[in-house]
């Protein structure tokens, strides 16, 4: 029942259609801005409906790139806090601080961390590649791989060559469209 609601409140929220350049450089006919979904407080407890259930349980640590991840993984932390939960939340820089708190790290994330690596929307799946290398430098284990749509149908397959799990909430077919940019 939470899926089929968060799917409606992505379709309504967050998806649009039109004539769109993607970040890749490809066209599509639709563009989707999972945040939009993410940063209403029912959209959040949707995604959040879903997603804890698949976090496995020795799994202490949640986080990703910055924008992407950040409303997703601070979101899951605090709504899991309020059913016992305890999933710390973290952020990575593009770039390294060279002052203050130095490193690409901001937030609460420990050598030995098993980790969730999050991140809204995906396609080709570099961005939470990207994290789980960050993450791996500094001692911890990504384990998991979870988005809130998977837009283009190939993150999967690098999850696994990476090996880490990889759980999609919502697949751009179950939104009615096909997958793109991959």
């Amino acid at each position: 029942m939470s899926k089929a609601k968060l799917i409606e409140h992505l379709r309504e929220h967050s998806v649009r259609t039109g004539d769109f350049v993607l970040k890749s450089g490809a066209r599509s006919n639709w563009f989707i801005d999972s945040k939009q979904t993410i940063c209403q407080p029912e959209g959040l407890l949707l995604v959040a409906e879903v997603a804890l259930p698949l976090i496995p349980e020795d799994v202490n640590a949640i986080g990703g790139l910055t924008l992407g991840a950040d409303p997703v993984a601070y979101g899951l932390a605090a709504v899991a806090a309020t059913r016992g939960g305890r999933l710390r939340s973290f952020s990575i820089r593009k770039e390294a601080k060279d002052h203050g708190v130095e490193g690409r790290v901001a937030g609460a994330l420990y050598p030995g961390d098993k980790v969730v690596i999050t991140e809204d929307t995906v396609t080709r799946g570099a961005s939470p590649l990207e994290a789980a290398r960050v993450v791996r430098e500094l001692g911890a284990d990504p384990v998991m791989i979870l988005v809130v749509v998977d837009r283009g149908g190939t993150c999967a397959k690098r999850a696994t060559e990476e090996g880490m799990a990889f759980a999609a909430l919502v697949t751009a077919p179950e939104l009615g469209f096909d997958y793109q940019g991959a």
